[in-house]
């Protein structure tokens, strides 16, 4: 019983399934064995010595003085072989000697023990992965299966589809990588687990893996916007006034971003700062470019961006990428014009309108925005930015860099 402990042992150890419900597993096939080869079960008792391993099967049966029938009933003689005590009527434990199953018995029970253990494992295996589900964990390229590929996580293949893969990367067997676990399911052939590589929270997870910052709380990921292999922008905060979000996830020399953008295989990362007032939050999300002016309807969700004449391509981005990843940053729909566009449609009015010396300043910057004003807002606003230039001034020395 010895080599039966030492294997339970290693099967609880290896693949984390309790010893109990192994020698549960043991007692249900050797019941099982017992009506395959005498017929019923009703009458079987199985005694496991958990400690030990050591087991003992009995068939009870009833004390009588004429057996009429044999799989129920013991004679007098007979029961008190087993225990000299037991009279008519006593219920007599008969034990059955496990060797004395035939092949096609124990190959049964054999199996049913197996079935036991490989849906345990299952199970384990489940319980385990399901907890990583939305994490990001480490997994070795085993093979491609189709236009899928197989990542190992340790104890299964999880699957990468084609459609979770970064356009053009193309990976290697035994290559390790960092993927995202989108879903566990369990199957009749094991849990299976699906990983993307393009979902937005991978960026986040390999920051809170990389920033302390962000790990403990102190600097919060507040959104992200990904088209994952070209361009990544992301809004962070500070809960502390003496951390800048920005810096921290930078790190020293662009160390901490730059491990990132390594795993991403160069996927550029803009990091920008968050703000609750919608204005500077757009505007802060088309950096690098420099903005005018921003005029945001909350309830519409609609913004009006004015930049300058020669700022509009960088502001749109190649094929207009930069806008549509700030506007999915932002969730505001965002409109882009030149300043010589919004002139002549009318959503810039000359300073004429506002200054109290509208003729003089007219005459002598002919409409133009003077560069001292820096695109300052008007008393249009109630005076709400007044004062606040310095809001719309580039965020920091990190608000330029494209990682």
């Amino acid at each position: 019983m010895s080599e039966l402990l030492e294997a339970l042992n290693v099967l609880e150890k290896e693949k984390n399934i309790s010893k109990e419900v192994l020698l549960e597993a043991i007692e249900t096939a050797l019941v099982m064995a017992c009506k395959n080869q005498y017929g019923k079960s009703d009458n079987v008792k199985v005694v496991i010595d958990h400690d030990t391993c050591e087991f003992h099967v009995f068939i009870q049966k009833n004390v009588v003085e004429t057996v009429e029938d044999p799989t129920e009933e013991i004679s007098v003689e007979k029961a008190h072989e087993i225990d000299a005590s037991l009279n008519v009527g006593d219920i007599a434990n008969v034990e059955v000697q496990s060797k004395e199953f035939g092949r096609i018995v124990t190959q049964t029970a054999k199996n049913t023990i197996l079935q036991k253990i490989r849906e345990e494992e299952r199970r384990a295996q489940y319980d385990e992965y399901v907890t990583k589900q939305h994490e990001v964990v480490t997994g070795v390229v085993q093979r491609y299966a189709g236009k899928n590929v197989k990542v190992n996580l340790g104890k299964l293949d999880a699957t990468l589809t084609e459609n979770e893969m970064i356009r053009g990367e193309v990976f290697k067997p035994t290559e390790r990588i960092k993927v995202y676990v989108l879903e566990v399911k369990a199957g009749s052939k094991g849990p299976q687990v699906l990983v993307s590589r393009t979902h937005p929270e991978l960026v986040k997870r390999l920051f809170e893996a990389e920033v302390t910052e962000v790990r403990d709380g102190t600097v919060e990921i507040k959104n992200i916007a990904r088209e994952a292999g070209s361009r990544t922008k992301m809004a962070v905060y500070s809960t502390n006034p003496d951390v800048d979000p920005v810096g921290a996830c930078v790190g020293l020399n662009g160390a901490r971003v730059n491990a990132i953008v390594n795993e991403l295989k160069g996927e550029k990362i803009d990091i920008i700062n968050w703000d609750e007032n919608a204005a500077i939050l757009i505007e802060n999300a088309l950096s690098p470019a420099k903005v005018i002016s921003v005029i945001a309807d909350a309830d519409e969700k609609t913004a009006k961006v004015v930049v300058p004449d020669y700022q509009l391509s960088l502001a749109i981005g190649k094929e207009g990428q930069n806008a549509r990843l700030a506007a999915r940053l932002t969730g505001f729909k965002i409109d882009i014009k030149s300043e010589t566009q919004a002139r002549e449609a009318g959503d810039i009015l000359d300073y004429d309108e506002y200054d109290e010396y509208d003729e003089e300043y007219d005459e002598e910057y002919d409409g133009e925005y003077a560069e001292d004003y820096d695109g300052e807002y008007s008393d249009e606003y109630d005076g709400e930015y007044e004062g606040e230039d310095d809001s719309y001034e580039s965020d920091g020395e990190y608000d330029d860099k494209e990682y």
